[in-house]
């Protein structure tokens, strides 16, 4: 299928052919008809893309800061690399979309096959979207006209916030798409409606709407005024996209006492505690399409809130506004300008920045995906497959950064042949596909693991799919490399261990590559050196992630002990010779600023040899320490490692230090050794046992910790 994209390096557009989305649990599989151009935030996504590194730093200072962070942590090196792949990674334009339901993808939701849906798919012919952001369009509104819900659907959110009754006087800064439906909406609710834009012509259609209307040229302020009758306006929406504060300044000034602003649109943000202090008014960022955005409980699991605690959800948002629109209280049409094909959306975009008037831009799609037979599921690159024997050849299931920027290009390196890769998706296989030259590209897991093209399965999804991955890997007779952690759980780890023992000529590795380090080959052969027992300490300067983002769930990424921590565990394991035979896990005691505990604690293990080790894994540390700390204390020598550039060495007649112009944490010699010996049949490098016992400890520490 076709999807357009921006490169954020460029800033050019492209229509890509891309895999079709596999469907996925609680989403809707829809067939586009028509999407919408979202004139502000698309124009600014290319307006940012066009721009030069210092513009883009410029737009985006918070994103500098980290980049100083990083710098300062990882090297110079590894951060630009880091910022380079960020950039090359082409972004999905739209997210305003009317299709139909293909097949029985929405059975289970209530929805049949043929229904129109409008949702906040992108631009691409099939699109997979979570129910709670989808709505069923009436019979009576046009397809074009639906296109424009979730637009009206910002629009709307702001005025819920902003609570106007009826006969309250409100002021609309900027009349582009979102404004002029926000005055539409204002006027069907009774209010008396001024209308503030530098353009004639939006001016125009907002008093064709109902509204009054002032030029931005000219004195705003006393004009509003004048409107509420020398009483000052009760609210003022904020539907602008402009880096100037003057928005925010003429909102307060034209307010009457104890007014309300909502902030809809983009603008400076420099506020005058004077124009705010002396009327008391209340100021509010207007969050998108309404309660539930960005939500991962609602938009990515499907669970709603309850219509009797919050009504207006961003799905019952986007009905309301279809519902305005069947009734014809709200017309959208006046505000279509252009209308292009799918194939030329090009054109599209360029008029978007040209300068020459337009307002709402439709692509149309001809194509019928419902219709194919059937849905294809991996689109070959047009490369030769042609494999000598006993070479390795590689599907990756999972094209996220990890994937693409570490292990698709360690693959080759290591000389593997690149010959699938699966997104749920499709777009991002498509592009690790193009990039690093796999010869096919989909989004059926289980399809691309039933070809017989390939003899290893790259595990690199989701840390809750990975169980079940591996296991129908070896079931096809794939070896498995499987990017930590191997599972969530005992009993799947149980599963997996049955079917190792049942698949005895598949090698099942586990992505520690810790151990594969340069730094850590060389402290491996000092250690061994010493017939005395270690004492490891480990420190983790993690740092804070989102307590909503997927890893923290511990039903979809386990946690960042069982996620990442397991890094530790094996890398200590692998240091010391020998097995765990005592662990016992400490979490921070409760406290209002801990919202997650798991990630904040201390880890003390008891190998068979008599060495103990200690895992500090903490997220709340601060950035100017190192991210991972090594030191070794035995024999009366001592080895520190911090951050995988600088090793030191005290006590050691034959080392002093080493250190690396980049940082190093052995992934591409992890990937060449299990290459090696799949292609040479020998042993995995990490043997079976060793992936199955620290496996097993992180499991059982990350029950310690949530007990």
């Amino acid at each position: 299928m076709k999807q357009i994209f921006q490169s954020l390096k460029t800033g050019a557009i492209s229509i890509e052919n891309v895999p079709i989305p596999m469907q996925q649990k609680g989403q809707l599989l829809i067939a586009t008809r028509k999407t919408l151009v979202s004139a502000g935030t698309e124009r600014m996504m290319l307006d940012f893309g066009k721009g030069n590194w210092i513009q883009k730093a410029r737009q985006q200072p918070d994103k500098v800061k980290m980049v100083l962070d990083k710098i300062r942590t990882d090297g110079l090196s590894a951060t630009m690399d880091s910022v380079s792949s960020k950039l090359e990674q082409p972004l999905a334009l739209g997210y305003c979309n009317i299709g139909v339901v293909i097949g029985d993808s929405g059975t289970e939701m209530g929805y049949r096959a043929g229904d129109r849906i409008v949702s906040n798919g992108k631009h691409a012919e099939v699109v997979s979207v979570p129910k709670n952001l989808c709505a069923k369009v009436p019979d009576n509104v046009t397809d074009e006209c639906a296109a424009f819900t979730v637009l009206g659907a910002i629009g709307l959110q702001g005025i819920r916030l902003a609570q106007p009754g009826l006969g309250e006087c409100v002021v609309v800064i900027g009349l582009g798409l979102i404004g002029l439906i926000t005055v539409q909406l204002l006027v069907a609710q009774g209010c008396r409606v001024l209308g503030i834009d530098f353009d004639e012509a939006k001016l125009a259609l907002a008093r064709q709407f109902g509204a009054e209307t002032a030029s931005a040229q000219d004195d705003v302020v006393t004009t509003a005024y004048s409107f509420s009758r020398g009483r000052g306006v009760d609210a003022v929406l904020i539907a602008a996209s402009t880096r100037s504060n003057d928005p925010i300044h003429d909102a307060a000034q034209m307010c009457r006492k104890r007014g309300r602003i909502i902030l809809i649109g983009v603008t400076g943000l420099n506020l005058s505690r004077a124009d705010f202090f002396e009327k008391e008014l209340s100021f509010q960022v207007s969050c998108s399409y309404g309660p539930g955005r960005y939500d991962p409980a609602y938009e990515e699991h499907g669970n709603d809130y309850p219509v009797g605690y919050v009504r207006w959800t961003e799905q019952r948002n986007f009905e309301a506004v279809l519902d305005m629109m069947a009734t014809g209280k709200l017309n959208v049409e006046p505000l279509i300008s252009h209308r292009f094909a799918l194939e030329d959306a090009a054109s599209a975009y360029d008029l978007l920045t040209s300068g020459t008037p337009s307002m709402g831009i439709i692509l149309g799609y001809t194509s019928r995906p419902e219709e194919d037979e059937p849905l294809v599921k991996a689109q070959p690159t047009g490369l030769s497959a042609v494999l000598p024997s006993g070479r390795a050849s590689i599907i990756m299931l999972g094209a996220g950064n990890y994937a693409g920027r570490t292990l698709a290009p360690a693959f080759a390196k290591a000389g593997a042949f690149l010959d699938t890769v699966v997104s749920a998706n499709g777009s991002n296989a498509a592009f690790i596909g193009r990039k690093y030259g796999f010869a096919n590209v989909g989004s059926d897991d289980l399809a691309a693991l039933r070809s017989g093209n390939a003899n290893i399965a790259v595990i690199a999804t989701r840390h809750n799919l990975h169980a079940a991955q591996v296991v129908a890997a070896l079931q096809a007779g794939k070896h498995v490399f499987c990017e930590k952690p191997l599972c969530l759980t005992v009993p799947e780890l149980d599963l997996i261990e049955k079917q190792c023992a049942e698949s005895p000529n598949q090698l099942l590795m586990i992505g520690f590559n810790r151990r594969f380090a340069p730094h850590i080959i060389k402290m491996k052969e000092l250690l061994d050196s010493v017939d005395a027992p270690k004492s490891f300490i480990m420190t983790v300067n993690a740092g804070e992630i989102d307590p909503t983002h997927w890893t923290q769930d511990r039903n979809i990424g386990g946690g960042r002990i069982i996620g990442e921590a397991c890094h530790f565990v094996d890398l200590l394991r692998f240091l010391a010779g020998a097995t765990i035979e005592e662990v016992q896990a400490n979490t921070l005691g409760p406290h209002p600023a801990l919202q997650v505990r798991d990630d904040k604690c201390t880890v003390t293990m008891r190998f068979a040899n008599g060495s103990v080790g200690t895992i500090h894994y903490l997220a709340n540390g601060n950035k100017a320490f190192p991210k991972e700390r090594l030191e070794v204390f035995s024999g009366g020598k001592i080895i520190a490692l911090d951050n995988f550039l600088k090793m030191t060495g005290m006590g050691w007649s034959t080392f002093k230090s080493m250190r690396l112009l980049r940082q190093s944490k052995g992934a591409d010699a992890c990937v060449r050794a299990f290459v090696n010996a799949v292609e040479e049949g020998k042993c995995c490098p990490i043997p079976l046992n060793e992936v199955l016992e620290i496996s097993r400890i992180t499991l059982q520490i990350a029950a310690q910790l949530y007990r």
